[in-house]
């Protein structure tokens, strides 16, 4: 159950972003996209909106790589479990790209990893969708995930202006969530307390973290697909059904 707090600072924007999620999953249902029995239902109350939503049972992607990321990781039992998370992820991507929406929001987060090691996917609030009518202006999402290509229109518009986030930002959300998880370094090198626009500034340059250098232990197939994920220009990256098709033969 998601529903805002009326007395907080953002109150009447976390009102309308639930009202915007509960808009999109209706819409993502409606185009085949996802599962019918995820939304429950939605409403108003007197303090706002809630939405709920069926229950995801997992863990968030940082806690279940927290093993990945030691060197003693090195192991045959882990490594078709970190493909099978990347994989299955990727896969869940592949719906909603072939239904023409973008979730907009891939980060560690709004990832849940099941007992059996396939990933879910959550928080469908800035989902980009064909014919987008009235909406919240998508800004980006988590800065550390934020594809060059967004972060470069973010600075170059005004604050009102709406990025229709495409496909392949979700693939570089993607590959930047497996960088962090595993290496337990974000991709690009900033600290915390750097203003946004300049962190936007350095993901433009797209001159990310080397990973030969702060990887754990060195994988080469999960390393392709995290380059692949990673490559500057979003029409050199591949399709979310290219990379699990990647990850499926690794």
């Amino acid at each position: 159950m998601k529903a805002n707090s009326p007395d907080g600072d953002a109150a009447r924007d976390k009102a309308a972003e639930l009202a915007q999620e509960d808009s999109n999953l209706v819409r993502l249902i409606g185009a085949g996209a996802l599962n019918p029995g995820y939304r429950i239902d939605a409403g108003a109350w007197e303090g706002g909106r809630w939405l709920a939503v069926r229950w995801v049972d997992g863990i968030p992607v940082w806690r279940a790589f927290a093993l990945a990321r030691g060197p003693e990781a090195d192991r045959p039992s882990v490594r078709p479990w970190l493909l099978g998370i990347a994989r299955t992820w990727a896969e869940r991507l592949t719906r909603m790209h072939a239904a023409g929406w973008t979730h907009a929001d891939v980060q560690p987060t709004n990832a849940l990893i099941a007992n059996d090691g396939r990933a879910q996917l959550i928080d469908y609030a800035l989902a980009c969708g064909p014919g987008d009518g009235a909406r919240l202006p998508y800004r980006g999402a988590l800065t550390h995930t934020t594809a060059p290509e967004v972060a470069d229109a973010i600075l170059a518009t005004t604050a009102d202006t709406h990025i229709h986030a495409q496909p392949p930002a979700d693939i570089w959300g993607l590959g930047a969530s497996l960088f962090w998880c595993w290496t337990g370094r974000r991709p690009f090198s900033y600290e915390d307390d750097t203003p946004r626009e300049d962190k936007l500034r350095a993901i433009v340059k797209t001159a990310t973290l080397p990973l030969n250098d702060v990887r754990p232990w060195a994988f080469p197939e999960f390393e392709e697909a995290i380059r692949a994920c990673l490559t500057p220009a979003p029409e050199d990256r591949p399709s979310a059904t290219d990379l699990a098709a990647l990850l499926t033969t690794s």
